[in-house]
Formats: structure tokens, sequence, C-alpha cells
């Protein structure tokens, strides 16, 4: 079949990976450079066991303060969008315990299909992408809050997750000893062993050189105007160059997939995540910057060793398709770091990103066709701030659903 996919962040461009290995002719449409999107500086991490969704019943007993506190990592911007004010209701609604544990069982079912898709590619494609293999923490900065991870890490057993343990402080320590300077502050962490970490811009950049080379056609610069319609099916893509035709249509285009599907009377719960990141060189003396992924579970900051670099990515903001970096919060993500790891760089650079994560209320994506939608358009959207390791699960999925068309 020949197949459009519509997005060239990471999540098209696994499904186009997947696509072509299944041997579709597919063709790769998007306006901007591949992976310049939310993929291009995310957090990246990697982390398929352990998959809190946001949407949580401890939500509640924290939205005082992390709504009204200026340095809060969730920040609510209200504008004059029923969408948004829709999308956080039904997000608030999401926060209770059945909605959580139901999204946790699909997200880590997704999570495994999707470590076994990456680990595929990973081991025919070989890209340069920093990868490692080093493994997480969670760490929690209250007893209170590491019991209710131990939960979470216990519902996540019963359904089947990979390995997990809470650990002491001391024991964070010797597993990763860059973390010595708030051995006094954390009451313990959630170990996970097997988790990863990745570049995820150049990884896209491997795919791109990849597929290319697998014959998958590229039309990038190009804007996505909506669809033409034949009875119950998409027969093109209307696009800046022109219609292009094709057998099936995958929409992923992450958070401007709710603009695009409106075309067709379609209201897709998908609502972009405003997050921010920062990107250094190392010191590489032995202690000083983390080699293990670790993840400040108060301040919601996520750090990432990438080769002879540390990522460092954190906050969700509602506020719109906002691109601006303000320097508070650049900022900020420098003292969360100076405060975990306060000799991991010179902090002379910093490479600041931000990046629209394309969320649902509950925190499960939608892939697949949607009931009263063109038979042929598929679904690829809404990964929050697992996109990186879901997007090769989504594209299994995606090319499964395909496959039933043809």
């Amino acid at each position: 079949m020949q197949v459009a996919v519509l997005g060239a962040g990471i999540v098209g461009l696994a499904a186009a990976w997947e696509l072509s290995l299944r041997g579709h002719s597919v063709t790769v449409i998007d306006r901007a450079a591949p992976g310049s999107g939310a993929s291009g500086g995310n957090g990246a991490q990697l982390s398929y066991s352990y998959v809190q969704p946001l949407a949580d019943p401890s939500i509640w007993a924290q939205l005082p303060k992390l709504l009204l506190l200026r340095s809060s990592p969730l920040k609510l911007r209200p504008q004059l969008d029923p969408h948004q004010w829709r999308w956080g209701l039904e997000f608030l609604a999401a926060c209770n315990a059945e909605t959580s544990r139901n999204t946790t069982a699909q997200l880590l079912s997704l999570a495994m299909r999707s470590r076994a898709g990456f680990e595929a590619m990973m081991a025919t494609l070989q890209p340069d992408c920093d990868f490692s293999a080093t493994g997480k923490l969670v760490i929690y900065r209250s007893q209170a809050a590491l019991d209710s991870a131990a939960r979470q890490v216990e519902l996540q057993r019963e359904l089947g997750g990979a390995p997990q343990r809470t650990v002491s402080p001391d024991e964070c320590m010797a597993i990763e000893p860059a973390l010595v300077g708030v051995r006094n502050e954390i009451a313990g962490a959630v170990h996970t062993e097997s988790e990863c970490a990745a570049d995820c811009l150049k990884l896209c950049m491997a795919l791109v050189d990849a597929l290319q080379t697998r014959g998958v056609q590229f039309m990038l610069g190009d804007t996505i105007d909506g669809f033409a319609l034949r009875g119950d099916s998409v027969s093109a893509v209307l696009t800046s160059r022109g219609a292009v035709d094709a057998d099936a249509f995958v929409l992923s285009l992450g958070s401007a997939s709710h603009t695009l599907a409106q075309r067709l009377g379609l209201r897709l719960p998908v609502y972009p995540l405003k997050g921010y990141s920062i990107t250094l060189a190392v010191d590489e003396t032995p202690g000083a910057a983390p080699s293990v992924s670790v993840t400040d579970s108060a301040n919601k900051v996520v750090f990432a060793r990438l080769g002879k670099r540390l990522r460092v990515a954190g906050m969700a903001e509602l506020v719109g398709p906002d691109a601006s970096i303000p320097a508070s919060r650049i900022e900020s993500l420098v003292a969360s770091t100076r405060a975990l790891f306060p000799k991991c760089s010179d902090f002379a650079e910093l490479n600041p990103w931000t990046g629209m994560r394309p969320a649902t209320p509950t925190g499960l994506p939608i892939v697949g066709p949607l009931p009263g939608t063109p038979k042929n358009l598929l679904f690829n959207t809404g990964h929050g701030a697992l996109g990186f390791t879901l997007s090769f699960g989504s594209a299994g999925r995606i090319a499964d659903a395909i496959n039933l068309l043809a």
C-alpha cells in the first residue's frame, strides 16, 4: 500500500520505519525539519517500566501548590480557548485511582512492545544516538511520596512490568555516586535497572537517512492544509505543494493533530504540554555528573546522560502554542541541576530548548482508527512525555492496522 505519514517527529518516523519494513511505500510529510518539534530536546529517557500517568489521584493534593507557586513545575495560563478548558476538566476527571490503574496497564503493554521494536531497530540500524542502558532512579523527598511510589511499583509488578525496587538513600549513593550531595534530603528512590536513554534528535536523523535509503519519500517544508474525501475514505492530503494521493494516512503531527482533525469536524483530546530542557557539557571527573538517569519527582525534572552531555528537562505548562523560552524557566532547570549535581558542569553553555508535548487527559495516546472518521485515516498522537518511549510500540500497532486495510 501507499501510505502517507503526516509528521516527522520520532512518532511519525518510527511509524514510517515499521511500515517500510513491512513492504509499504511511504511518504513522510511535515512543514518542519525531522525531529524539530517535541522530539528535538526531550528528556531523552526511555522509560519503559515506570509509566505512571500525570493524571493520578495524587494531583488533587498537589494542585494548589502546583498552580499557585511561581516556581511550580506545572503552570496554567487560561486562554480564551474552549479546547484548553475542556481538556483541563477532562484531565481532572481522569485523576482517580481506577483511571490511573487502567492507563498504567495499557501504557505498560504498549511500552513493552515499544522496547522490542526499538531494540530490533537498534540492532538493524546501529545508529549513533548516545544510547545507554544504565538504569534509572526516581528520587523522592518524603517518606509519604516514597510509600506512594512503592504502591505504584507493586501495581506495575502485578501488571507484568519489568523488575523495580525501592531503595534507601545509601543504596541511591551506591547506584549513582553523583547524588552524594543530597544524601540527607531524600527518603529513597525507585530503581529500575533496565531503563535506557538516548538522544532522540540524533536518532531521528539516523532514521531519516535509513528511510531514504529504503526508498521512503520526504516532503519537508510543506504545510498540510486538509484532506480530500471520497465516500468514507480520504483520497488525498492537501499540502502547499498540492494534493498527495495515498491508500492510507497516518496523522502523527503531535499537538498540531488537533487542528488538522478539526478540518474533519473531529475534536481530538490532545493539548500541548509545554516543556523545557537544557543540555550541558559534563565534567567527566568520576562522581561529578550522573551516569544513571535520574528523575527528581518533587520538582518533576529528569536528567539523562548523553555521552559527554547531560540533558535536563522538565515542567508542564498549559499555555497554548507559545514557543517562547522565559529566562526564569531555564534558571529553574539550572537551579535544579546545581542542587542535585553541583559539580556536573561548568554551566557555560545551556542550549535552552522548548517543545510542545502532545498530551491526552488520561495520558494514553490515540493510536489507530477512530469511530466516525474516514476508514483509511489512522491516528498516532497524544503520547505526552512518553513519545520517545512509546514510539515504536505505536508504530507496530499502526502497521497492524494498515495491514487490516490492505
